[in-house]
């Protein structure tokens, strides 16, 4: 059954960090989700005043946060002792678990950054376990060739078609999720199966995109979260696409959001922040 478009989550300008313009759809406008993703991001711009201020040292609590860095070189650093630079191509998987305080600093001072922040949330047995954090080069990024000419890197889970399967560099974790990157060329197709119990949505970030069946065209920079099925059908017009395909179990707990906590009680904010506050994350 092909999956069709449910609901479109237009990506809204704002800012984050010490001032980073970037436009945010999951987790935007009245906070709105696709369990058990929190916040998507998308910050694109060739003018260093929308970034080089970057994310200065914060908090988080309870999920995991993933930068996919498209263009452009930011450098991670935790109060862990985590180092990592995050270049073109490469991603950032942090576990936050029960306390993690890190910065995102811009290692550049002009040129484009482009890329994606995406949060995913952990279930209420893992909201409290160790930090983690995990530097992936691009290299390590498997990227399959399509027989169409586009191309598919795999960054979570599984790509399977026909005779291939690929695994991305993550696995294992509760919510399973899967993280695509896929390249269209014009007038082509793309199909792949996405198991009918996890939640899905595409972002489009280049091109023109028709998906579902019928196909129907879809809008650049919003989350096309997509509905009930167990494949994702897509085709391209005379300019090709680029796309983001992400898809996890979802958890049905309750959520309790306060800024970069993300729990299932009130209290359990109400506890983050008296730790952050009196310094329990770093000592945790």
């Amino acid at each position: 059954m092909i999956r069709n478009i449910q609901t479109i989550i237009p990506g809204i300008a704002t800012s984050d960090g010490a001032g980073v313009k970037l436009r945010r759809s999951l987790g935007g406008q009245n906070q709105v989700r696709l369990d058990p993703f929190l916040m998507l991001d998308e910050f694109s711009s060739n003018d260093p005043n929308d970034y080089v201020a970057g994310f200065p040292a914060h908090p988080h609590r309870g999920f995991e946060t993933v930068t996919y860095m498209l263009e452009g070189h930011m450098l991670h650093e935790d109060h862990l002792g985590n180092q990592g630079h995050l270049k073109t191509g490469g991603v950032q998987w942090m576990t936050a678990g029960r306390g993690i305080i890190h910065s995102e600093m811009p290692q550049q001072v002009n040129g484009a950054m482009r890329g994606f922040q995406l949060w995913i949330n952990l279930p209420a047995k893992e909201k409290m376990k160790a930090a983690g954090y995990k530097d992936i080069q691009v290299e390590d990024i498997p990227k399959v060739d399509l027989e169409n000419g586009g191309t598919v890197k795999v960054i979570a889970g599984t790509y399977s078609q026909e005779s291939k399967e690929v695994k991305g560099p993550i696995q294992g974790i509760t919510t399973a999720p899967l993280f695509l990157d896929v390249h269209l060329l014009p007038d082509s197709e793309f199909e792949h199966r996405i198991p009918k119990e996890l939640n899905a949505f595409i972002y489009v970030y280049e091109g023109d995109l028709e998906i579902g069946g019928p196909m129907r065209s879809v809008p650049k920079q919003a989350a096309i979260v997509l509905g009930d099925g167990d494949r994702l059908k897509a085709k391209t017009g005379s300019v090709g696409a680029q796309f983001i395909v992400l898809a996890a179990l979802p958890l049905h707990e309750p959520i309790v959001q306060y800024g970069p906590f993300v729990m299932n009680t009130r209290a359990e904010i109400e506890q983050a922040i008296d730790d952050y506050q009196n310094n329990r994350f770093v000592v945790s």
